[in-house]
């Protein structure tokens, strides 16, 4: 009797376990919505501070891990051709307005 219960429950599993197998169930943490992730997180560093195990970053470490970002980013060419593309038209459309405010100003001063 006990084999065909087994024999059942693991053609229940082989034929229902396939579409499990490529979207497995989410537990523990990863089931919790972001916002109780974040409140568990926050007391674990909170503790941490408190029991003085924390790390913090000198000036030297954050200056190595910033860099070390800007060079994965950098790799991007696609990516950094975005933000220079957008970086010069917002350039330039500050110099329109302050052009026009220029503009303006001396139209306004001649009218008066």
């Amino acid at each position: 009797m006990a084999t065909s219960k087994d024999g059942g429950n693991k053609g229940a599993a082989d034929s229902g376990g396939n579409a499990q197998k490529s979207q497995p169930a989410k537990r523990g943490f990863a089931a919790m919505d972001q916002n109780q992730q974040r409140q568990i997180a926050s007391k674990g560093g909170q503790a941490a501070h408190q029991k003085g195990t924390a790390h913090e970053f000198d000036s030297e470490e954050a200056r190595r891990a910033g860099q070390k970002g800007g060079e994965v980013v950098s790799r991007n060419r696609a990516h950094m051709a975005d933000i220079g593309r957008k970086g010069g038209e917002s350039r330039q459309s500050a110099n329109r307005a302050a052009a026009a405010a220029k503009a303006g100003n001396r139209q306004g001063g001649k009218e008066q």
